[in-house]
């Protein structure tokens, strides 16, 4: 579980798309309410940039395992989807099934 989690190449399971949403949320929330004091805290919003590259990253693992590009995410609530649907059986074009389910 979260095997080079910065990077976009490989597939992914639902439990550990959850928990990366999960882990991007929590450093979210502290920096908003930091960001929302104003002045030089400001600055911290500078954090966000590698939590959105981790959420994107985990993303689009979480999507080579439902067979898609990973641009797919940016589809309103397909992150919802890929939160609940099952993953593709066997290998596909991004890489081996991570349950170790084959055809």
């Amino acid at each position: 579980m979260f095997n080079n989690p910065f990077s976009f190449e490989g597939r992914i399971r639902r439990t550990e798309y959850g928990i990366s949403f999960i882990i991007y949320l929590i450093p979210a929330v502290v920096i908003n309410s930091i960001m929302r004091q104003g002045g030089a805290a400001a600055m911290v919003g500078v954090a966000y940039i590698p939590l959105l590259w981790f959420l994107w990253a985990q993303g689009a693992k979480r999507c080579h395992d439902r067979g898609n590009s990973g641009w797919f995410q940016i589809i309103p609530f397909y992150g919802l989807w890929m939160l609940f649907a099952d993953s593709d059986n066997g290998v596909n074009e991004y890489g081996e099934n991570p349950k170790g389910i084959g055809n």
